[in-house]
């Protein structure tokens, strides 16, 4: 609705802010107040929202199951079986520039239109989110019906909250030509608001496994009603002991159910124990013995851990990385790198467990926007990242287990472009090492040009620390070479600079929809 008051009206004219009351009282789906500042012939009207929650409501289209939305023309009709869903999501889809399903949606949407049960391993950055958003939206938008108060109908669940806020976003971003809500709760933060919306009803519900159990347990959250239970970074979230935690959410959900599993990588008994709580499930993989995409160029760099602080200094001082993360194991070392990288003049800032939901926000919020260069993280606290233009990846500390090389790695080279991932690896993590790269099937590259190279380190063959859990590659399971052309290893002789880049070929040009 538009109210217009020009030069001659009767109608008295009253104060800008008094019409934006006004409208946003009288007239609850008002779009628009054109407001006459001073009336007279010649002049222009000034243009006010007069409701926020309504800003988006224009007349409906065929197509669109929100009667407050319009479908505005696409920019390119979707292909493959981005064409099986329905108009309104296809818009969506489109609207974003996705025009190409990647490999994970192709061969996982049909499946889960049709109801199945599936278990879905696909690299980092190739649309997994999608793949069960998508087909998600469309079967509760075809049996549309008011959700009751704490009760969804359907419940995704992620290990962090990075990742849950991420998922989150696509579920509003491919939702909102649909008259469907959802909301996503999490801990570190106050439960007031969330609890607020969970009482006004949402078809779908993200959460971390802390924060759903405490508020089912305070009686606000009722999961008798889920009809698709998701379950994303599967591996990760086992790894993490949430296993009985999920077994409790689990004994809430009704036994006939929609279960899907999704994740980067999964290990054979972490897909034994996610087959036990699917029906007939469908299995879907996406070239999982290749972890990295073929655009990173790997190295590893030989140092003590004493000199790790003053090689990483050197190394981003480079004009060459751009935007950069820096893994570590330990949080407490994630503070520590950020210190010393100040100290030598470089900003950054650090994400991990111990800082609250605020404080995380703000820090990826600042590396987003280029307000912070480099971002120090823990392996948990990355997931859920969605970062297109990091061009570096350093590995401070290489990782306990080895498939989670496969995901930090994954960081960068996103959205077609080339990245580079350096190892650092002292004696002590010798063994990581060669664990690693018995899961690639080759031998990651080594720089021993660098000023603080050490000899040591090279020849050390010092075997597993007592107390770590490896990440062993398992007999029988196919290695993660591939069709790799990588050359060199550790020998004298490499090529000093490390790269070693594989490319594939280029693409058709439509872009696909990722994380």
């Amino acid at each position: 609705m538009t109210v217009s008051l020009k030069y001659g009206d009767t109608v008295p004219v009253l104060s800008v802010s008094m019409y934006r009351v006004f409208a946003a009282l009288s007239f609850p789906r008002v779009r628009r107040v054109e407001i006459c500042i001073n009336p007279g012939p010649g002049n222009k009207l000034r243009n006010y929202s007069a409701n926020a929650s309504h800003r988006r409501h224009r007349r409906s289209a065929p197509g669109s199951t929100n009667p407050g939305f319009h479908l505005e023309p696409a920019a390119k009709t979707p292909e493959g079986v981005f064409g099986s869903l329905i108009p309104a999501i296809q818009q969506a889809v489109s609207v974003e520039g996705y025009v190409t399903p990647t490999p994970i949606q192709e061969q996982c949407i049909p499946h889960l239109l049709e109801g199945r049960d599936l278990i879905g391993t696909a690299q980092t950055g190739t649309g997994k989110t999608a793949a069960f958003t998508l087909p998600l939206l469309q079967r509760l938008a075809r049996h549309s019906r008011r959700p009751r108060r704490g009760t969804p109908r359907a419940l995704i669940l992620a290990p962090t909250r990075e990742l849950a806020a991420q998922i989150g976003n696509s579920v509003q971003t491919y939702g909102k030509y649909l008259n469907l809500q959802h909301t996503v709760i999490f801990g570190g933060v106050k439960q007031y608001s969330q609890v607020k919306t969970l009482n006004r009803g949402v078809d779908v519900l993200v959460a971390t496994p802390g924060r759903l159990l405490d508020l089912i347990q305070q009686g606000f959250i009722h999961l008798d009603e889920v009809e698709v239970f998701i379950l994303d970074e599967v591996d990760r979230m086992l790894d993490m002991g949430f296993i009985h935690d999920i077994n409790r959410v689990l004994a809430e959900i009704p036994p006939t159910r929609q279960t899907l599993f999704f994740s980067a990588t999964m290990a054979p008994k972490m897909e034994l124990l996610a087959k036990t709580m699917v029906t007939n499930p469908v299995r879907v993989t996406i070239e999982p013995e290749k972890p990295t995409v073929d655009s990173i160029s790997q190295k590893v760099l030989f140092v003590e851990k004493a000199n790790k602080d003053a090689l990483l200094a050197s190394l981003l001082n480079d004009r060459k990385v751009k935007k950069a993360i820096v893994f570590t194991q330990m949080k407490h070392t994630a503070n520590k790198v950020v210190k010393k990288l100040a100290s030598s003049g470089i900003y950054g800032t650090a994400i991990h467990g111990n800082k609250s939901q605020a404080m995380r926000t703000k820090a990826l919020d600042g590396f987003k926007k280029g307000r912070y260069r480099v971002l120090v993280a823990t392996d948990v606290a990355a997931r859920g990242l969605d970062v297109d233009d990091i061009t570096h990846v350093f590995n401070y500390d290489l990782p306990v287990e080895s498939e989670t090389y496969v995901h930090r790695i994954g960081r960068t080279a996103r959205a077609g472009a080339d990245g580079d991932a350096v190892s650092f690896c002292s004696s002590e993590e010798r063994y990581y090492l060669r664990e690693i790269e018995k899961l690639l099937g080759n031998q990651v590259p080594a720089d021993m040009s660098h000023e603080f190279h050490s000899e040591e380190a090279f020849r050390s063959q010092k075997p597993a620390p007592g107390n770590s859990r490896r990440g062993r590659s398992q007999p029988g399971k196919p290695s993660y070479s591939g069709n790799s052309r990588r050359s060199g290893g550790h020998r004298r002789g490499t090529n000093p600079s490390g790269r070693s880049r594989q490319r594939n070929a280029p693409s058709s040009g439509s872009r696909h929809s990722g994380r």
